[in-house]
């Protein structure tokens, strides 16, 4: 019996954590995740705000929060969100009160961000746990981007160019993982969440022990 298994079969509740993955564009975030999302049980994603307009199919809390302009305002105003930036005419926004209530029920939570981003939350957030995709090497990030055929010589170049600045902040991140093979890179991942969840400070040790000897969870009242 592996240690999620183990926490999720005998209701023994843990402190949930965030975990908070950059990358350059080409490192292959979105494919890490969608890969390690299956194998982990009470992963949540982080559910975005934006001010952007719902695509067809799109559902409010399920894809996006859809907020117009003047509630972003107001959740910047009011310090609800975690980090935020624009993109393309529209802004983008991790919600606080999301994210902690995901955490507060037990649960992991994951969400990719742009180095910028990552910075706002570590202001607001420190105890999160920060996760850095790295391409395998230079040229292989180049080869990426000039393989998805959507991007212009000059996107490339602007791109790489802001991979190179990326990268530097390497060193304010706790775990790396070098994305040489989605399979390889989604189990690294994968290990580090369980070894944060496996971490005796998320648990209360005293109804961990009652378990393992063969009893039921103690009711600390705390």
């Amino acid at each position: 019996m592996g240690t999620v298994k183990f926490l999720r079969d005998s209701g023994l509740k843990t402190q949930g954590f965030l975990i908070v993955l950059s990358g350059p564009s080409g490192s292959g975030k979105n494919s890490v995740i969608n890969a390690v999302f299956p194998t982990i049980p009470n992963l949540k994603y982080s559910i975005s705000v934006t001010t952007r307009p719902p695509r067809s199919g799109e559902v409010d809390g399920v894809n996006y929060f859809f907020r117009t302009e003047e509630e972003f305002d107001q959740l910047i105003e009011d310090g609800l969100l975690l980090e935020w930036a624009s993109f393309v005419g529209y802004r983008y926004g991790t919600p606080k009160s999301f994210v902690q209530d995901q955490i507060d029920s037990g649960n992991a939570v994951i969400m990719d961000v742009d180095i910028q981003g990552a910075i706002q939350i570590r202001e607001k957030m420190p105890e999160a746990i920060f996760v850095f995709l790295l391409p395998p090497t230079w040229e292989e990030l180049r080869r990426r981007l000039k393989l998805r055929g959507s991007d212009s010589t000059d996107v490339i170049k602007n791109r790489l160019a802001k991979s190179e600045e990326e990268i530097k902040h390497i060193v304010d991140y706790d775990y790396f993982v070098v994305n040489d093979d989605l399979s390889a890179a989604a189990e690294q991942l994968r290990q580090i969440i369980l070894s944060e969840w496996s971490k005796i400070s998320r648990v209360d040790v005293k109804s961990l022990l009652a378990l393992w000897k063969g009893g039921s969870v103690v009711e600390t009242g705390e």
